[in-house]
């Protein structure tokens, strides 16, 4: 039996990767201009060196939490710190666009087999009792705070080194968890042999890139642009054809009944109205401080310093909270808190202090997403059988993921609409004051509609979620039990 300093050992492991892969989501944020200059990417296709990532980690996570519950989850874990850390090195050496993009991509589908794997060893190891619920607040905090710690760091090593370091840096930390997985990291999988449905894994996974691409696309070309369009009816085609597949075989990739788990289904339904709102406060906040404020990289990282420190403290916030009011309250709970932070920067102006508007904005939005994430990742992976936790990380990392893409897109369209509106009401030509306020008013109607995602989140957790779809934990830290004995171990009652 392994010893509980061995379980927390494991969890530093595959937090490290988990962060190494969030981290990469923002940090070449930043570092875009510097990129364009030296390799002389064009105005369109800069894009894909953020997008060639998303698109290959969002396609590729369903394959890979499944593929690691079937052929090893350490196994998975290390094929994708591998992949991972050689397309960064690939990277810092990329003296072209084509090579850039192209081993971008590589990166996310490292990335794509690196995070569910990564998620669903923590709940293996730790499976119940108050231990699964401090596991999870950390990697809760590790994934809601990467983000703005990408920030900061692609600000610092961009204007202190160069670009190609936020990519190097990824070198020798992934040397390191892999070394360290390789030796501490026990293999589990499934015990019973079934056959590997190919042509699920093929469906399953074209349907989804091709649906991250529409979304990607979508700002560029309009939501009722022909070939927007069509690749979303092809996307729909794609995965509808996958479950029909699905629910003739004996062995499918997927099992569609795992869809009918109400905790998984409600908890992934509110991670992609949550996904939506923070990946946009993060474009928008940036976009509002460096073409607005005049800040430049490192002082946006600097500013979004506090989101991290937010997050971490509502991350352990939420574990004593659970224990006394339970997941649901929690959960409702952070949601609002955050919607409160997203609502303050709706008040933002061209003259708005960063102290005294941005930063309480900021603060509140991490509080509530610390104290989200926790409740939402308990209740995604409870109720779900051993056997198929690797198949509930990567569908509640998928609804991550793709919620930041689609919400992303939806609000990056509805604030150039906003703004094109704003700058069509001012009469004559605009002068710069004119065109700040009109981008303002853009970045502020996207944080109104992210206000509208979380309470919509909020509706999901109070309708759908039922008291009867979660049983109770025991958050005693003396008093843990096995979650295998039942679901009880699982997950704090609803209020």
């Amino acid at each position: 039996m392994r010893t509980p300093l061995n379980r927390w050992l494991i969890l530093a492991i595959v937090g490290f990767a988990q962060f190494m892969v969030i981290l990469d989501a923002t940090i070449v944020n930043v570092a875009l201009p510097a990129i364009q200059d030296d390799l002389g990417f064009s105005r369109e296709s800069l894009q894909w060196v953020v997008n060639g990532y998303t698109l290959a980690f969002g396609g590729f996570l369903l394959l890979g939490g499944r593929a690691g519950d079937l052929f090893g989850r350490r196994r998975l874990f290390v094929l994708g710190v591998s992949l991972f850390t050689a397309a960064s090195l690939l990277d810092g050496l990329a003296q072209s666009e084509g090579m850039l993009i192209a081993s971008r991509a590589l990166q996310g589908l490292g990335a794509a087999l690196v995070s569910p794997a990564a998620l669903s060893i923590v709940t293996t190891t730790f499976t119940g009792g108050a231990d699964r619920a401090k596991a999870l607040g950390v990697w809760s905090a590790i994934s809601a705070g990467g983000g703005a710690v990408g920030l900061l760091l692609g600000g610092v090593l961009t204007d202190q080194l160069s670009w190609q370091w936020i990519f190097f840096v990824n070198v020798p930390i992934g040397l390191l968890a892999l070394g360290l997985a390789l030796r501490y990291v026990p293999e589990s999988r499934l015990t019973a042999r079934t056959g590997f449905d190919l042509g699920g894994a093929a469906l399953v996974t074209a349907g989804l890139v091709v649906l991250v691409f529409a979304i990607t696309k979508a700002q560029a070309w309009g939501w009722g642009d022909g070939r927007t369009i069509a690749l979303e009816a092809a996307a729909a085609a794609l995965l509808i054809g996958w479950g029909a597949l699905e629910s003739r075989l004996r062995h499918p990739l997927i099992r569609l009944g795992v869809f009918r788990i109400r905790t998984l289904a409600s908890a992934n339904g509110a991670m992609l109205l949550v996904g939506g709102a923070l990946f946009s406060m993060f474009f928008f906040g940036s976009l509002y401080l460096q073409n607005i404020k005049g800040y430049d990289a490192l002082q946006t990282g600097l500013a979004f310093l506090p989101m991290t420190v937010g997050i971490i403290a509502g991350a352990a916030m939420s574990q004593a909270l659970i224990r006394r009011l339970g997941v649901k309250p929690v959960l409702i709970g952070g949601l609002l808190v955050a919607a409160s932070g997203l609502l303050i920067l709706t008040g933002l102006s061209p003259d708005s202090s960063y102290a005294t508007t941005m930063l309480p904005g900021l603060v509140l939005m991490a509080v509530g997403m610390g104290n989200t994430f926790t409740p939402l990742t308990l209740t995604a992976t409870t109720n779900v059988g051993p056997e198929e936790q690797g198949l509930a990380s990567g569908l509640f990392t998928t609804a991550q993921q793709v919620g930041g893409a689609l919400g992303l897109a939806i609000l990056s369209t509805i604030a150039s609409g906003a703004t094109d509106t704003r700058l069509g009401q001012a009469p004559g030509r605009p002068d710069a004051a004119a065109q700040a306020a009109a981008l303002v008013h853009g970045y502020t109607t996207a944080f109104e509609v992210g206000v509208a995602f979380m309470l919509a989140g909020v509706l999901m957790a109070t309708v759908v979620l039922r008291r009867r779809d979660v049983a109770h934990v025991n958050v005693d830290a003396n008093a843990g039990v096995d979650a295998n004995a039942g679901v009880d171990d699982a997950v704090v009652a609803a209020a």
